[in-house]
């Protein structure tokens, strides 16, 4: 057993952490930037196959006080590295360091690298390693001159779910999306909309909370390729995930005025298996179909210039005068309330990417004033 770690965007702890919990793990624990759970590589596959809002799944090795080079050496020289890795695996390393008396990455790397090196020939009983064999991604984090060591089982970010290949300009990560989806509490066959939806990334995310789809099921994780590690295990629980997809009530349905956007969106649909689900329409936002009951969630453009902020307020207005149901709005603007019309029922902070944004949550509909 190995107390493995999810590193979240800021903001998605708690619903990542009660993902977990759904899921039937063992000991989570949310902390600031991520989460963290007990399990074996088979758990570490089944969190890769079906987390919907973390990004990546890795193996907590160890951490320790690194105030100096020699406190990081003796920190990764205790860690249980042979554990995972085995005497053909490659171990490369990457990290960073924030507020900490290490500084240098390159110097943190290299020291990482000898204090493992030195750890698995000895564990391994051998003179050398080739790393000629499977890839365990070693990954550090120093903050506040506390080192902490993973071993990573995901491989390309869990967000990657395979099905975006295209996306237009500014797009939303998929594990925010899926957040977004999540904190809405569709239930049944309310109907979603997204009236300006990009790429399709939240409708499509919608479609597989909604199916039951595990989102990891399209691709691979790097774990598979651990020497060891029971490929029967995979097998099974990607057939298991298989099984468990089902049906769903409710429409599902967004538009955009750019018509790339819309054969964006309609081959990534597509893609995920949502061709026939998801109803997607070219128009404008002041002719955008919207539903009487149900949710809206989008992601509007922010703007950036003092033009394009005008521009994008002036859809904020238009947004706030054409939603009449329950919606879930992320923007960074802080005077979007203002412009929408009307004060949200529920502001969360959430990041989308490096942007600090607000989720503005309005439970009931109502036209502004």
């Amino acid at each position: 057993m190995f107390r493995l770690c999810v590193p979240v965007l800021f903001g998605l702890e708690g619903i990542v952490a009660d993902e977990l919990r759904r899921l039937e793990f063992a000991d989570v624990s949310a902390e600031n930037g991520r989460v963290l759970f007990s399990g074996g590589l088979d758990e570490a596959v089944r969190a890769n196959l079906w987390l919907r809002c973390g990004e990546r799944v890795g193996i907590l090795i160890g951490e320790f006080p690194a105030r100096t080079f020699e406190e990081l050496y003796q920190g990764v020289s205790a860690c249980p590295l042979e554990s995972v890795i085995d005497p053909h695996g490659a171990f490369p390393v990457k990290g960073h360091s924030v507020r900490s008396q290490l500084a240098s990455i390159p110097d943190c790397q290299r020291i990482i690298n000898k204090a493992a090196a030195d750890r698995l020939m000895k564990s391994h009983a051998v003179t050398s390693l080739p790393e000629d064999g499977a890839k365990y991604q070693l990954s550090f984090n120093i903050l506040n001159d506390i080192c902490s060591l993973t071993i990573d089982t995901t491989g390309a970010p869990l967000y990657k779910r395979g099905y975006r290949t295209e996306a237009t300009a500014a797009p939303i990560r998929e594990t925010l999306a899926a957040a977004m989806v999540y904190l809405s509490k569709r239930r049944g066959d309310r109907p979603l909309c997204d009236p300006m939806c990009g790429s399709g990334t939240i409708l499509i995310e919608a479609a597989l909370l909604a199916s039951n789809t595990a989102p990891g099921l399209a691709r691979r994780f790097a774990v598979e390729s651990f020497a060891g590690f029971d490929r029967q295990t995979t097998l099974r629980l990607r057939r298991e995930a298989k099984e468990q997809i089902g049906p769903f009530e409710g429409e599902i349905f967004g538009s955009d005025i750019d018509p790339e956007a819309i054969r964006i969106a309609k081959e990534n649909a597509a893609r995920a298996g949502f061709a026939e689900r998801i109803r997607l329409t070219r128009c404008d936002l002041a002719n955008a179909d919207m539903p009487q009951s149900g949710i809206v969630i989008t992601n509007p453009p922010y703007g950036e210039r003092l033009g394009e902020v005008d521009q994008a307020r002036e859809l904020y207005k238009l947004l706030g005068k054409r939603i009449q149901t329950g919606s879930y709005i992320i923007s960074p603007d802080e005077q979007f309330e203002k412009h929408f019309g009307r004060r949200a029922d529920k502001k969360r902070k959430l990041y989308n990417g490096m942007i600090k944004c607000d989720l503005y949550m309005y439970y009931k509909g109502g036209l502004s004033k």
